[in-house]
C-alpha cells in the first residue's frame, strides 16, 4: 500500500440482539426527555459511567463492538450535558449521528409501548428483537416503521438561465427555512403514489420522471420514521405552485445558481437531494 495510511470510517450496524453482556468500556447512549447525554468532551458515556439502575438496551455494533442505550426519567444535569438530536447530528460525523438517532427512537418507542393495547397487561421484551409481547394475551408488538417521502422538484429555467428548484416553507417547525415537499405514506400507497399525492395536496402540481434517490432514518419525526427521497420534474414546466394553506405558507421556484441560504441542515437527506441536483446536469 506504498506506506500510505488509510483512514476508515467506523461502521454502525443496527441490531437488537445482546450476544454478550454489556462491558464497562462499551458505549452507552443515555436518553431522557427526547435528549441524549454527552460528556464534557462531547462524546457519549461508557457503561461504567452510566448510573447502575439504567438497564442497557442493545442498539447494535460500532466497528464490531456492542453499543447500548439507557433510559432515564429526567435530564439530570449532574450527569453531564443533554442535547437534542438536531443539535447533536449537526456536529457528529456518520455513523455516530445514525447511532444517536437509533438510540432516541428505540428508547422513545419503549417508553410509549409499555402496556398491551388489547388487554392492558404490561409488555415484556422479545429477546433479539426491537419488539415486545403481551404475557397475557400473547399480542406481538414490533416497532412499527413510519415511511415518509420527500421530493426535489425541478423545471427548466428561461432560455439561457439555470434550471429551477421548488422549495417550500412550512407553517410549523423551522418556519424560516426552505424545505422540500414531504409527507407520510398512507396505508395501501406505494412510495411513488405518496409522492404524487403529497405534491398535488401541498402545492397543486403534478410531477413525472420520478427517480429514487435514497433513504435516511429520521429521529426528529418520531420512532421508526424512515425518509425516502426522490427527484422529479414538474409535469407542466409553466405551472406555478399553489400552497395548501395548512402545512405550507409559501412555495417558490429558485434558480439552482441562486438558492436561498436558509436550506435544510447538511446532515439531512433533504440537503443531500438539493446538493445532488445542484451539481447534476439536467436530464
Amino acid at each position: 500500500m506504498n506506506g500510505d495510511s488509510v483512514v476508515t470510517r467506523p461502521e454502525f450496524v443496527p441490531g437488537a440482539a445482546a450476544d454478550v453482556p454489556a462491558d464497562p468500556a462499551d458505549l452507552c447512549l443515555v436518553v431522557a426527555d427526547g435528549k441524549l447525554l454527552v460528556g464534557a468532551d462531547g462524546g457519549f458515556p461508557r457503561i461504567a459511567e452510566v448510573p447502575a439502575d439504567s438497564a442497557p438496551i442493545p442498539l447494535g455494533t460500532l466497528d464490531g463492538a456492542p453499543v447500548w442505550a439507557a433510559a432515564r426519567d429526567t435530564t439530570d444535569e449532574r450527569l453531564g450535558n443533554w442535547l437534542g438530536w438536531r443539535e447533536l447530528a449537526a456536529g457528529l460525523a456518520e455513523p455516530l449521528a445514525a447511532l444517536a438517532g437509533r438510540a432516541l427512537q428505540v428508547v422513545t418507542w419503549r417508553r410509549t409501548h409499555r402496556y398491551c393495547g388489547a388487554c392492558t397487561a404490561e409488555l415484556t421484551d422479545v429477546p433479539g428483537e426491537t419488539a415486545r409481547r403481551c404475557p397475557a394475551c400473547k399480542l406481538y408488538v414490533p416497532m412499527q416503521l413510519s415511511p415518509a417521502v420527500l421530493v426535489v422538484i425541478r423545471r427548466p429555467g428561461p432560455p439561457g438561465t439555470a434550471e429551477q428548484l421548488l422549495l417550500v416553507r412550512h407553517s410549523y417547525g423551522l418556519t424560516e427555512s426552505w424545505a422540500l415537499v414531504a409527507g407520510f405514506v398512507e396505508a395501501g400507497e406505494t412510495l411513488e403514489q405518496a409522492v404524487q399525492r403529497e405534491v398535488a395536496e401541498e402545492v397543486g402540481l403534478r410531477v413525472d420522471r420520478l427517480t429514487y434517490f435514497g433513504s435516511q432514518p429520521w429521529a426528529m419525526s418520531g420512532p421508526g420514521v424512515v425518509l425516502t427521497g426522490f427527484t422529479a420534474y414538474a409535469a407542466d414546466p409553466a405551472a406555478e405552485p399553489v400552497v395548501d394553506g395548512h402545512e405550507l405558507t409559501e412555495a417558490r421556484w429558485f434558480p439552482l445558481d441562486a438558492l436561498p441560504e436558509a436550506l435544510p441542515p447538511t446532515y439531512s437527506i433533504s440537503r443531500w437531494l438539493i446538493e445532488y441536483v445542484r451539481v447534476r446536469p439536467p436530464a
